[in-house]
């Protein structure tokens, strides 16, 4: 008996020995995870964690945008604009004798305006808006993140880029940092801050869709950046930002069916705006140049018809009598190439490279004429007023 219970005794001893050694050498045998597993898991914790230093986050380790916004908000303020609706002289109302006894001769002014929304540029007031938010305004307040309210006076504006400068007498306003869009690209991250449908404050996040985007028939001068922020009503001449809260541009227009956002708004560069800005506050207006033609982008079909040996460019369909470009010598049919050593691609393109000009100053352009490069000098004229005259 005791010869049988010290070989089961030797037995076991053996068994777990063996046990011990094959789960230590070879322990994928027995259901064991790798030792390389957890190797694998820390490398791509590690991979996550250096992306996510590269991107905003809260203390949990989810993607916010909530410096940027902190950032950005209270620089941000909302525009009433108050106009005065009158009847139309012809209106039946107004040979009514007792309508006209209570209302007077042109009937009694009926207070209409729009809302929009505002960005602080300096501390001593100094805002930008869209132009539409306050074209025809008779009374404009402007209400602070913080619920302030002051009256504010038009510094001056340019509805051939729909932005507007307004200065009010408010203390400690907080001027927004300015970014950088010509180093936005698509696919980057966006906030758009604004009162839309006076709800109050609001920020939406989107991203850049596109960029350049001109030939919509928004504005004259377009170069706007694309997004698919929420934009609505209420939001426009607020700020479209960039992750780290710095102004890109101010959101003037949408594409919309339906008077909502479809996920297609549109913001003026910084780019523009600062030069715009400069121009108001310097001398309360907007010059630019011109020289008196009216172009025509050359279509495919049009490139084919008359053998043109290049599509780029603008066809001279028209000219200004005795104005900067016929004193010049250009002619109907011409195709301007180059302003001042500039390719031009289209006319949005040669609209806003000739806007660029000096009035006064001579400008080089380059034309194809009857398969031909030409070069002429023209003497830069003063943009008219919209609607008074010709590029």
């Amino acid at each position: 008996m005791h010869r049988l219970w010290l070989l089961f005794a030797q037995t076991v001893t053996v068994l777990v020995a063996g046990f011990f050694v094959l789960s230590t050498l070879r322990p994928e045998w027995f259901g064991k995870a790798s030792e390389t597993r957890p190797a694998l898991a820390e490398l791509s914790t590690t991979k996550e964690a250096a992306t996510a230093t590269n991107t905003p986050a809260n203390n949990t380790g989810i993607v916010s945008y909530r410096l940027a916004a902190e950032q950005a908000m209270p620089s941000v303020v909302s525009i009433q604009a108050t106009s005065r609706v009158r009847l139309p002289s012809n209106h039946p109302l107004l040979n009514d004798p007792m309508f006209r006894r209570f209302f007077g001769p042109e009937g009694r002014a009926e207070p209409g305006g729009g809302l929009g929304s505002g960005v602080v540029l300096a501390a001593d007031g100094l805002i930008v808006t869209n132009h539409h938010v306050i074209d025809a305004a008779e009374d404009i307040e402007v209400i602070a993140p913080d619920g302030r309210r002051a009256k504010a006076k038009i510094v001056g504006g340019d509805p051939e880029t729909d932005l507007a400068v307004l200065r009010v007498s408010l203390s400690e306003l907080k001027p927004i940092a300015v970014g950088n869009a010509e180093e936005a690209r698509v696919g980057d991250p966006v906030l758009a801050i604004g009162n839309p449908f006076g709800v109050g404050q609001t920020v939406t996040m989107g991203i850049i869709s596109a960029l350049g985007r001109n030939q919509l028939g928004i504005n004259t001068f377009e170069n706007f950046i694309q997004t698919d922020a929420a934009i609505n009503p209420g939001n426009s001449g607020g700020p479209l930002v960039d992750a780290e809260g710095r102004l890109l541009g101010i959101n003037t227009a949408i594409y919309s069916r339906t008077g909502g956002s479809l996920g297609i708004g549109f913001a003026i560069p910084v780019s523009t705006v600062r030069n715009v800005v400069d121009q108001i506050v310097a001398t309360g207006a907007v010059t630019r140049g011109y020289i008196g033609v009216e172009p025509q982008d050359i279509t495919p079909e049009m490139a084919e018809a008359f053998k043109l040996p290049r599509r780029e460019g603008a066809i001279i369909a028209g000219l200004l009598r005795n104005g900067p470009a016929e004193k010049a010598g250009v002619k109907v049919g011409d195709i301007l190439l180059e302003v001042d050593g500039q390719t031009v691609r289209n006319t949005a393109g040669m609209l806003n490279l000739i806007s660029q000009l000096k009035p006064g100053a001579q400008a080089e352009l380059k034309f194809l004429r009857e398969g031909k490069e030409i070069s002429l000098k023209v003497q830069v004229g003063k943009r008219p007023r919209p609607g008074r005259g010709e590029r």
